[in-house]
C-alpha cells in the first residue's frame, strides 16, 4: 500500500526560537545526535515503512540542508525511490514566498501531481520519534477515512502549546482547538487509555503528521485559497464536513521547538535506556556515510557519554555530554551536561603548528577548559582554560560569540573564544 504513498517533508520556517543554531541553517538541518540532521528522522522514518518517494519543501537558510540531502539519500537507478528538494519560488501565480504549511504544500501540487498516487503524508521536519507509518496508513484506509492526523497524549502543562482536539468512540475527530488557554482545558480531556492518563495525559495533541486523499486535498485547497496553515486553519475547518480520523500515537515524540527542548532531546539519548532508541534496526537513523576513524580516547573519564565517530579527546572527564563527528577535546578538560556538535574538517599537523605559533585556538576545546549546560556548534575555537558554565544564575541574552537561553550557553557556529575566557 505504500507504494501509492507521497511523502511530504515541511523544512519549517526561519525558526526564530531555535536561534542562534538557526542563524546559518534551517531547523531540519540542525546537527542532532553528534552525527545526524534533524531531516534524517522523517526521512528515516518513511523509509523503515516503505514510504520511497518524498519531497522536502524548504524556504529559509536552505543551502545546507540541500546539500545534506544531496550527499546523502542516492537509490538504486532501477528504482522509483526518490528523496527531492522543493525550494521555495515565485511563479507568475505565485509570486510570494511559503506563508504556511498548507500555502507550501498548495504551491508546490504541481510538482506533486507528477507522480502516480493516492495519499499525501504530510510531515514535519523537526520532530524527533520513530514510528511505523504503515499502522496509520492501514486505519486510515480501513475505517475510509478522508484525513487522518497522527495524535499524542498529553500533560494539561503542554497542551497550551499545541492543537488540542475530541474524537468519538469512532476515533473521528469531532472538535479541534489550537493551543488552548488553560483555563479552556477543562473541556478539552480525553479518554486517552489508563496508562496515559497515569501519567496525567489527559488530553490529545495533533503531533503535525496528516494523511489526506489525494483528491480531497485538491479539493481543499481550491475551496478556500487564502487558508494558510493546516492546523490553525483548514483542520479546525474540514472536521465539520469530511471524515477526519485520529491516530494515537503513545510512543516517544518531541517537538523540537526551542533550545531547550532540543537540549534536553540530545541529552537524552544518554540515558541508561534512552526513549529515543538509536540502536532500534527496526527503526534505523540514515544519514550521510562518512568516511572517518574511529573515535581515539587518552585518559578520559566517560559516564552517560555517546560519542560520534572521528573525535580525539584528551579531556579529564566527561558526563552526561553528546559529542559529535570530529570533536578534539584538550587535557584537562572537562565537560559534563554539553552537546558538543564537533566540526567539519580537520586541521592538518602544518595549520595547527601555525595557529598555536600565532596563539590562536585551534578548532575544538583547548586544555584545562571547563564546560557545562552548554551546547557548542559546529567548528568552534575554545582556547586554553576557558570556563563555560551555564545554567539559572545566567539571564538570557545574545552576543556576538554565544547566546543564552534558559540557562544553556550556545556558542555560535564557528566561534573564537580567546583563552581564560569566563561565561
Amino acid at each position: 500500500m505504500t507504494e501509492k504513498v507521497l511523502g511530504v517533508i515541511l523544512g519549517g520556517g526561519q525558526g526564530s526560537r531555535l536561534s542562534p543554531l538557526t542563524q546559518t541553517r534551517s531547523k531540519p538541518a540542525v546537527p542532532i545526535a553528534g552525527k545526524y540532521r534533524l531531516v534524517d528522522i522523517p526521512i528515516s522514518n518513511c523509509l523503515n515503512s516503505g514510504i520511497h518517494r518524498m519531497f522536502v519543501l524548504t524556504q529559509f537558510n536552505s543551502a545546507s540542508l540541500n546539500k545534506h540531502i544531496k550527499n546523502t539519500y542516492h537509490f538504486s537507478h532501477f528504482s522509483d525511490a526518490f528523496v527531492d528538494i522543493l525550494a521555495a519560488e515565485q511563479t507568475p501565480d505565485n509570486p510570494t514566498w511559503f506563508q504556511g504549511t498548507a500555502d507550501a504544500v498548495r504551491q508546490t501540487m504541481h510538482h506533486l501531481l507528477n507522480h502516480e498516487f493516492e495519499y499525501v503524508l504530510i510531515l514535519s521536519g523537526d520532530q524527533l520519534y520513530q514510528m511505523d507509518f504503515n499502522e496509520m496508513l492501514e486505519e486510515h484506509i480501513r475505517n475510509e477515512a478522508q484525513i487522518s492526523l497522527a495524535t499524542i497524549p498529553v500533560t494539561a502543562k503542554d497542551a497550551t502549546d499545541f492543537g488540542i482536539l475530541k474524537a468519538n468512540d469512532e476515533n473521528v475527530i469531532t472538535s479541534f482547538i489550537e493551543k488552548p488557554a488553560a483555563e479552556l482545558l477543562k473541556d478539552w480531556s480525553s479518554d486517552t487509555g489508563e496508562a496515559m492518563q497515569a501519567e496525567g495525559r489527559n488530553f490529545l495533541a495533533s503531533m503535525g503528521i496528516y494523511i489526506f486523499n489525494k483528491d480531497l486535498l485538491i479539493s481543499i485547497f481550491a475551496e478556500n485559497a487564502d487558508e494558510k496553515d493546516f492546523g490553525k486553519e483548514i483542520i479546525p475547518r474540514v472536521i465539520e464536513t469530511y471524515k477526519v480520523l485520529s491516530f494515537q500515537y503513545e510512543g516517544y515524540w518531541t517537538d523540537i521547538g526551542n533550545i531547550s527542548s532540543f537540549f534536553e532531546a540530545n541529552l537524552g539519548l544518554t540515558d541508561d535506556i534512552p526513549k529515543f532508541n538509536l540502536f532500534d534496526s527496526n527503526h534505523s537513523i540514515f544519514t550521510r556515510p562518512r568516511m572517518l576513524p574511529p573515535s581515539k580516547i587518552l585518559g578520559t573519564t566517560l559516564d552517560k557519554t555517546v560519542i560520534a565517530e572521528g573525535c580525539i579527546l584528551q579531556a579529564d572527564d566527561i558526563r552526561h555530554t553528546v559529542i559529535g563527528i570530529r570533536s578534539r577535546i584538550g587535557k584537562g578538560t572537562r565537560v559534563e551536561n554539553a552537546y558538543i556538535m564537533g566540526s567539519d574538517m580537520y586541521q592538518t599537523l602544518e595549520e595547527i603548528q601555525q595557529e598555536t605559533d600565532l596563539g590562536n585556538p585551534l578548532i575544538g576545546i583547548g586544555e584545562r577548559c571547563v564546560i557545562s549546560n552548554a551546547i557548542l556548534d559546529k567548528n568552534c575555537k575554545i582556547g586554553n582554560d576557558v570556563h563555560i558554565q551555564g545554567g539559572p544564575h545566567l539571564a538570557n541574552g545574545d552576543f556576538s560569540t554565544y547566546a543564552v537561553k534558559d540557562g544553556i550557553v550556545v556558542v555560535k557556529k564557528g566561534a573564537t573564544i580567546p583563552d581564560g575566557t569566563r561565561i
